[in-house]
């Protein structure tokens, strides 16, 4: 598998002839980010770090991944139901997590004044790794469901034709040809305008509730202009903005500057700094993680690229927190080990090297529920990010992995 391109890797001379064609079809696709000096201005952007070729990828996994995404969606409406077992699961956690805790109340008083809305919209991404057996077998396994601001729907739509050109150039148009269509921006697009239909009022808009920061804007506009495409009205507001001027009206209707919202796009809210202003057995498992801390990996409650914990941090950080209550606001998982692949991973003002490097798949889903009506339930697309394998953890936006695309082998 990691030698699916291997004899354009050791051609130096036709590496140094591609990269630029690579940056120019990535410029030219609309593969962009701000820039991290100016972060909420446009007038100043660059490519999307991007890997040179897609990276091989098990079909049979991908298949596997696309496969169960509609019984996530439907699992995770389900939970978002419970309010008994959400209660349960997270009763350890609020104890000891202020930001859980807040959102958990928040979700209470809304369970208590009564759930006014008919229609509901999920949007997630399921996130996996391949990770390498003993036995040299390949296994899917899970890192993560994102519930809020699965990202890069946009971007990810635009890369297939800049590695489609790439491989053009390359004189492989066959393996051109066997990339996977891929356009999350329109199916999250068909999500949003389906629940925005059932909303009942076409004055009504779809409000997108964005970062105070927002270097990863080109991302969120393709969905935009999606909807925009489809006479839909899109505003974009913080969460800020919401406190401040936002109503609701006898009806429960929601306002916001005069502009009735039938959809609220959650873009942000996933990290306290948004808002402005265990028993036995998990004694055991403290355990195991203190001695062997190479083989955990320690997750907070937390999405978003970056908050991880690793190594001898692991070990530091279970030592010092005695209470078993308080450990719950983490989660041990078993560390993924997947077998390492070679690519050119391109970022602006980044020399070239040829890294060794590891990939995570997300698949999109998005479904609609009206009452107990589910009337869409769908896996819409992809997104590859690949990094090199000395990093331990961190996204695209925080500049460690790259956007990809997944050569099934």
């Amino acid at each position: 598998m990691a030698g699916v391109w291997e004899e354009v890797f050791t051609d130096h001379m036709l590496i140094n002839e591609i990269v630029p064609v690579a940056i120019d079809a990535a410029l030219l696709q609309g593969v962009l980010m701000r820039t991290k000096e100016q972060p909420n201005l446009s007038e100043v952007v660059n490519y999307a770090p991007f890997s040179l070729l897609p990276s091989p990828v098990p079909k049979s996994l991908f298949d596997q991944a696309k496969a169960v995404q509609q019984d996530f969606n439907l699992l995770l409406d389900l939970i978002s139901q419970d309010s008994d077992f959400l209660e349960e699961v997270l009763a350890s956690t609020v104890k000891v997590d202020d930001f859980i805790a807040q959102l958990f109340k928040i979700y209470k008083q809304v369970i208590k004044e009564g759930i006014a809305q008919s229609v509901f919209l999920g949007i997630n991404r399921a996130d996996y790794m391949f990770h390498c057996e003993f036995d040299g077998t390949t296994a899917l396994k899970q890192i993560e469901i994102n519930t809020i601001a699965a990202s890069f729907g946009g971007l990810t739509s635009r890369t297939t034709e800049v590695h489609k050109h790439v491989l053009n150039v390359l004189g492989r148009s066959k393996e051109a040809s066997e990339l996977l269509p891929n356009d999350p921006s329109k199916g999250i697009a068909d999500g949003i305008a389906n629940a925005w239909k059932l909303y009942g009022s076409e004055k009504a808009l779809v409000m997108f509730l964005v970062e105070n920061v927002q270097r990863n804007i080109l991302d969120h506009r393709y969905i935009e202009n999606e909807l925009w495409r489809r006479k839909i009205c899109v505003i974009r507001r913080k969460l800020k903005d919401v406190f401040e001027r936002a109503s609701l009206d006898e009806e429960r209707r929601l306002f916001i500057d005069g502009h009735e919202v039938a959809v609220a796009y959650f873009r942000t809210g996933y990290m306290p700094q948004d808002y402005n202003e265990q028993g036995e057995e998990g004694d055991q498992n403290a355990a195991m993680a203190i001695a062997s801390p190479e083989r955990f990996v320690l997750k907070p409650q937390r999405e978003g690229g970056g908050n991880n914990i690793y190594g001898d941090k692991i070990k530091k950080l279970l030592e010092n927190i005695k209470d078993p209550p308080e450990r719950t606001s983490y989660i041990l998982m078993d560390k993924i080990t997947p077998h390492p692949i070679k690519n050119y991973l391109l970022k602006a003002g980044s020399g070239l090297t040829l890294s060794e490097c590891i990939s995570e798949l997300g698949i999109f889903g998005v479904y609609v529920r009206q009452g107990r009506d589910m009337i869409l339930n769908a896996h819409v697309g992809h997104l590859l990010r690949t990094k090199a394998t000395e990093h331990a953890d961190g996204g695209v936006a925080a500049g460690v992995a790259v956007l990809d695309n997944p050569y099934l082998v």
